[in-house]
């Protein structure tokens, strides 16, 4: 997981003027936001080297050699070792009028709607930060009898490694609600 978190922070730019993935927050529990994710156009990748392979198929390796515009935030998780990556794709496009891969490795679909606890925290994202905002975040999800459906944390990351002051990294579980 280091390792692709050093590799997001060390190539990709993203800033403020990207679009940003769209939820509603439905309940605030002090520093935990409660939110609803509608679907969202993903591309993922659960192979080696997944930050590149996303970056250059949004770069135009593609079908229809196309770029696409970058997105935040980029989703990352890690299940019995498998790292798993993924992009935001922009609104504007759908499984019909998006360019199909040419990486056999990339799966472009459609996100499932569904209830998410988030826990957001500063500075650079490493596998201490993630431990620690996820055992705080099941911690007062439990306090709160908020039931969790997949205890595995999803970690999302909005900036670039240039941005120095004022990162934004979340974790978040889903959760029945």
């Amino acid at each position: 997981m280091i390792k692709y978190l050093f590799l997001l922070f060390s190539i990709t730019m993203f800033s403020q003027g990207y679009e940003t993935q769209k939820y509603e927050i439905v309940k605030q529990l002090e520093d935990v936001e409660i939110r609803f994710y509608p679907p969202s156009l993903m591309a993922k990748v659960s192979s080696s080297g997944g930050f590149m392979r996303l970056f250059q198929y949004i770069s135009g390796k593609n079908e229809k050699n196309q770029k696409i515009a970058m997105t935040t935030p980029v989703h990352m998780t890690n299940e019995n070792n498998k790292s798993t990556m993924e992009f935001v794709l922009p609104s504007k496009y759908s499984l019909e009028n998006i360019a199909a891969p040419n990486d056999k490795n990339i799966e472009i679909y459609n996100s499932k709607p569904g209830y998410y606890a988030a826990i957001t925290y500063g500075g650079y994202s490493n596998n201490e930060k993630v431990k620690k905002n996820h055992s705080n975040l099941l911690d007062k999800l439990e306090a709160d009898d908020i039931k969790v459906l997949n205890n595995m944390p999803v970690v999302l990351s909005y900036n670039s490694p240039y941005k120095v002051f004022n990162r934004r990294n979340e974790v978040l579980v889903e959760i029945e609600f």
